[in-house]
């Protein structure tokens, strides 16, 4: 299979799955996921840059730690190559002092 058409495949589940949801305020993670595009580099290697778009993408999951472990663990991020035990540290590295410290995701916890 084609790399490029791998990607174009995962694009077209994640559009899928966000045209499929129909809850308002809900987490929506294939939606998520796609805002935390920026993050990809720095979500693949801890010592990568952190682009201010990509601490704007993670700030709005500041009040919803959840749903930040949900996208971190999800099916499209893994599919773009995004280590969860990486990207778990975003917020730190974002130097957020409204982090989750201790937040539990998984197997990954928020430092």
């Amino acid at each position: 299979m084609d790399f490029s058409f791998t990607k174009l495949l995962v694009l077209l589940l994640i559009l899928g799955a966000v045209l499929e949801a129909n809850a308002a305020g809900q987490c929506v993670v294939e939606s998520e996921a796609l805002k935390m595009a920026p993050c990809i580099q720095a979500a693949q290697n801890a010592n990568a840059p952190v682009s201010a778009s990509c601490c704007n993408a993670v700030h709005k999951f500041s009040t919803d730690p959840a749903c930040l472990c949900s996208v971190l663990l999800s099916k499209a991020a893994k599919a773009s190559g995004i280590d969860p035990a990486i990207a778990i540290s975003l917020p730190k590295r974002c130097q957020f002092s409204d982090r989750p410290v201790g937040y539990k995701c998984g197997a990954y916890t928020v430092p």
